[in-house]
């Protein structure tokens, strides 16, 4: 599907990280924005499609891009819509933004054609990635572009010591996510290069987007990295031993002595990798 669809407070909390995400990782957007308009060309796109659009940080990227351009925004989850929604009418675009609430492992929306679509972070969800593929090839007006984001796995910000608990606390943690994702996602980190072209697509280029971001972080990024930190203990909750959910829990305490929010000693380090693909004009 376009982004899981959650129960209602975990939508709430999975849109507060993705908007935290396009605020601190602004540079991956602007970056991946900026060489799609390259390959873009002139006239730029007219009319573009965010598949898994949460609240709507890719949609707003891509509006900000190309200022003539209309979107429509496609998430499973309508809490996700809701908010991309209010923030539009907040920007002052709403009436450049359309929202539909689609799952996409029930079949291809009815949503007409683009000059280019845009998934990021969105087709690791769906139950068949091949078939989606086609359906956006088919979406795609003949030489539009087709932009995929995936990421390795959840940004990591700790150090290796922290102080108290064990040392390790974040390798352990991704160690066991990355077992439950396995089973879960198994399309989490893929390389989507080969099933473009086997969908039809010629690919225009890939890059691997590195995020470093030294300490100190700024307030929004110890938020991001409290909030993510936040997830993995919800997630991670049975697949960890009762030492690290505490160390977790210390890192997690409002005010606490180890507030995460506290430290000074947090960086923000990840990877995601973008490919650009068009549709052949013939």
């Amino acid at each position: 599907m376009a982004h899981e669809h959650h129960a209602h407070g975990d939508d709430a909390a999975l849109a507060k990280m993705l908007d935290l995400d396009a605020e601190v990782l602004r540079p991956v957007l602007t970056e991946t924005t900026a060489w799609l308009a390259e390959l873009a060309g002139d006239p730029p796109p007219a009319r573009v499609l965010d598949l898994g659009s949460g609240p709507g940080a890719g949609t707003f990227a891509l509006l900000d891009r190309f200022p003539a351009a209309e979107a429509v925004a496609v998430d499973a989850a309508p809490g996700m819509l809701d908010r991309l929604t209010g923030a539009a009418r907040a920007r002052g675009v709403a009436d450049r933004v359309t929202a539909v609430a689609a799952d996409l492992d029930a079949g291809w929306p009815p949503v007409g054609a683009f000059d280019l679509v845009w998934a990021s972070a969105s087709l690791h969800h769906v139950a068949d990635p091949a078939r989606v593929l086609r359906d956006v090839r088919g979406a795609l007006r003949p030489g539009g572009l087709f932009a995929v984001l995936e990421l390795d796995g959840f940004p990591r910000f700790l150090p290796h010591d922290l102080g108290f608990g064990r040392p390790g606390l974040e390798d352990r943690c991704h160690a066991a996510l990355a077992d439950r994702h396995g089973a879960e996602l198994p399309n989490l980190g893929a390389d989507w290069g080969p099933p473009l072209r086997d969908a039809g697509f010629a690919v225009e280029g890939e890059r691997v987007l590195a995020i470093e971001l030294a300490p100190p972080l700024t307030e929004a990024a110890g938020r991001y990295a409290r909030v993510t930190l936040d997830r993995l203990r919800a997630h991670l909750a049975d697949r960890l031993d009762a030492d690290d959910l505490a160390a977790l829990d210390a890192l997690l305490t409002p005010g606490g002595p180890h507030d995460v929010r506290r430290r000074d000693d947090l960086a923000a380090r990840g990877r995601r990798t973008a490919w650009v693909a068009r549709r052949p004009v013939v």
